[in-house]
């Protein structure tokens, strides 16, 4: 359980220094360049995405032994998409539909979609207690 909450805390990290990139990116984009909040939000989530990738998987989930590098970033994009497919639904029905402020909306959007993405890494792409094992030996 001490390693769970270890694990959690180390995605907190990267997750709230993705967000930052992300949400400070769609602001940017969206005020000072005056771009759709869609589009903004789909390029933001995009570029948090691959500092995600390098931070999660070096700091946060264990390289499962026998997968390679290109499968494994294969799936955390593959998981990815579908995170950005969440995120952008709920833009769209919050902002487009309810008129709600794309601010808010994103941070809603954000804690489902980050809920979703440690799960899904979790599930498929960490070798949890098989590299606590190998580390040992």
């Amino acid at each position: 359980m001490k390693k769970l909450i270890a694990q959690l805390m180390k995605f907190g990290v990267v997750g709230v220094i993705a967000f930052i990139i992300d949400y400070g990116l769609m602001v940017i984009l969206t005020e000072l360049l005056h771009m759709n909040y869609l589009i903004s939000a789909t390029l933001s989530f995009t570029v948090s995405v691959i500092f995600n990738y390098l931070a999660s998987m070096r700091y946060v989930f264990r390289h499962k032994e026998g997968m390679s590098r290109t499968r494994e970033f294969i799936i955390f994009v593959v998981l990815s998409v579908i995170g950005l497919g969440i995120n952008d639904l709920i833009m769209w029905l919050g902002t487009g539909i309810g008129g709600v402020s794309y601010l808010i909306t994103k941070l809603v959007a954000t804690f489902i979609v980050m809920v979703w993405n440690f799960v899904t890494r979790k599930k498929f792409l960490d070798a949890g207690e098989e590299a606590v094992l190998d580390d040992l030996e």
